[in-house]
């Protein structure tokens, strides 16, 4: 439940909401259905690596390989110190812009850069930034994001998957 993880809880949440049930294999949490996200009907699979998300690279490729058909069909979530409290971004390729999570993926995909990223905002404070994604999700933030911020989630899943129809 910390900052440089709220993307598992965002997983936990999108599975709650659209009844994917998670289940437990070696290297993570897995679960997939046909889902109505908006107006849209989507094959959606989810995951969440067991392994640290600075090294969960590999996990997360051999989940990928196994349920996409290409990098621009997989959407990563990944905290961001860039983005404000609450904000959401969807961004297609590009580098990892310092997010270790996010270098792990690219160098077990070999460099494939071409795979959208869904930034959530974890905003920043002076504090040593380590220091600060290792800190407790507030009992506001783990509300927001189980609920209008998982609204935002959605809308913005559901915006990729009308672009690669």
């Amino acid at each position: 439940m910390t900052r440089h993880s709220v993307g598992q809880l965002v997983i936990d949440a999108l599975a709650t909401r659209l009844g994917i049930r998670l289940t437990s294999d070696r290297g993570g949490y897995s679960g997939q259905g046909n889902v109505l996200i908006g107006e849209t009907r989507v094959n959606l699979a989810l995951y969440k690596s067991k392994s640290l998300m600075n090294i969960s690279g590999p996990s997360i490729v051999k989940a990928y390989r196994q349920t996409v058909n290409s990098p621009t069909s997989m959407i990563v979530l990944a905290d961001s110190l860039s983005h404000r409290v609450e904000a959401v971004s969807m961004k297609l390729g590009g580098s990892a812009n310092g997010h270790n999570g996010v270098k792990s993926i690219i160098s077990a995909l070999g460099g494939e850069m071409g795979f959208y990223r869904l930034r959530l905002g974890i905003g920043r404070d002076e504090s040593d930034a380590a220091e600060y994604v290792m800190r407790q999700l507030s009992s506001y933030e783990r509300r927001y994001w189980v609920n209008e911020g998982l609204d935002l989630v959605l809308h913005e899943i559901e915006k990729v998957a009308l672009k690669i129809r």
